[in-house]
């Protein structure tokens, strides 16, 4: 390659096979760590211009190269990354989970690594190196997989659930606006918040109602279950950019003589878990919202619902040494999570023993006692609980809009019949934004 084109530069990407905590290895169609090491030098004898230590690939699973949050370490290929810049003269780069800015200048100033590579981080923000100039506070990537990992291994459009342009930039971008108007949204989780930062950025006046105390919404119990907790990195970054630029109020719930006040209203008011659909009678049922809000449950635990929600509910019951079983309607359990984190819930359910009932209808609670049916065997199920988990969904919250005299939007969970994702939340609080 040297000889065709000597004026080029070329990089090799070192893939290496990493062991996990349990000992077994990590990844195919790489060198182990030592071997790694002993390829550089001859690489960097050979007059290679940049090396990138890199997780190798090639298992079925991207979640091994790209793994998702909770799952590694922060800046887990790191260590190979010095022993390899140790014994080598040309520049190596350092690419995984290195998140945020202030963790890749860490790297740089502790000399384990000269050069940092961003892949999903670009995704979520891709002005990255602008803001670092300007100093404006940057949007970090989640590492949830959602957006980009999934797409990737399902043949779909790359994106991020974080960013609404992403893909779409010629299309879809912020407009300044052409008449600066006062704009109220009503709640703080994801939609409204991101619904604050267009608003404020195309030159409206803004304020945030929320009735809470704090802002996120429904993201602040997602970050619970186990390896859940990056999620709130979302919420962080509204925190960090919104205030001084647009007025939050908390613990405020206005009333429609406040809102008829503005000229615009998006309303984010989102959701609730819904009710049982089934005849219930002398049962301890509790719902999977209340209990990702820190109400403490005992005994033997069923969750009616293995949807996502359902699924990271019984998870995090499980761990806190709980007896848990999931009863779901469908064939699969956790159907709508990635398919790089599903691996690593079942080997926690695995592991504590959790049982799954696919395939399950609940026809009635009686006397803490789930009376069901196979829907495949067509077989009587009864299930004996302590405590009955409802994690059935969500249902969005209604708000009247009736006496409202100015143009008003819908955005996130309470916008449609069905209830948001993140994605959706983002995209929808985006647009609406947008089009004032």
């Amino acid at each position: 390659m040297k000889e065709a084109a000597p004026s080029m530069m070329v990089e090799y990407k070192l893939p290496i096979i990493t062991v996990n905590p349990d000992g077994s290895l990590r990844g195919k169609g790489g060198l182990l760590e030592d071997e790694a090491v002993e390829f550089a030098k001859m690489l960097d004898a050979a007059g290679i211009d940049m090396i990138q230590v890199a997780q190798a690939n090639h298992t079925g699973n991207m979640g091994d190269t790209i793994p998702p949050m909770g799952a590694v370490p922060y800046n887990w290929t790191l260590g190979a990354c010095e022993k390899v810049k140790a014994v080598v003269h040309c520049p190596v780069a350092t690419v995984g989970r290195v998140v945020s800015v202030e963790a890749g200048e860490k790297i740089l100033e502790d000399g384990t690594a000269d050069i940092i590579g961003y892949g999903r981080s670009l995704l979520t923000d891709p002005d990255i190196a602008n803001k670092v100039g300007s100093g404006e506070c940057i949007r970090e990537c989640l590492n949830c997989n959602k957006g980009c990992v999934d797409a990737i291994q399902s043949r779909r459009y790359l994106s991020c659930v974080l960013n609404a342009e992403n893909g779409d930039e010629e299309t879809i971008f912020i407009k300044p606006c052409t008449e600066t108007k006062n704009v109220a949204i009503v709640g703080a989780g994801l939609a409204g918040l991101e619904a604050a930062r267009v608003a404020y950025k195309r030159g409206h006046t803004v304020t945030v109602f929320e009735k809470s105390d704090r802002l996120g919404g429904q993201i602040n119990i997602a970050s619970v279950p186990p390896r859940k907790d990056e999620i709130l990195r979302s919420v962080q970054y509204y925190e960090k950019f919104l205030p001084g630029k647009v007025d939050i109020q908390l613990n405020h719930e206005p009333t429609m003589e406040e809102l008829n006040g503005f000229d615009h209203v998006i309303l984010a008011i989102g959701a609730h878990n819904m009710d049982l659909p089934m005849p219930v009678e002398n049962s301890n049922v509790v719902s999977s919202w209340d209990i990702l809000n820190g109400q403490e449950v005992s005994g033997k635990c069923v969750v009616l619902g293995g949807g996502l929600v359902g699924a990271e509910t019984a998870e995090y019951l499980a761990n806190k040494g709980l007896e848990v079983s999931i009863v779901e309607m469908m064939d699969k359990i956790a159907a709508q999570e990635s398919d790089t984190v599903l691996p690593l819930m079942e080997a926690d359910f695995e592991k504590h023993n959790v049982q799954k009932f696919v395939n399950t209808r609940v026809s009635e609670i009686k006397d803490n006692v789930i009376y069901a049916v196979n829907t495949k065997e067509e077989t009587n199920v009864e299930i004996a609980a302590d405590t009955i988990v409802n994690a059935l969904g969500s249902k969005k919250n209604v708000f009247d809009d009736s006496k409202l005299s100015v143009p008003f939007t819908y955005v996130g969970d309470c916008n449609g019949e069905r209830t948001a994702d993140i994605a959706s939340a983002i995209r929808t609080g985006y647009k609406a934004a947008n089009e004032i």
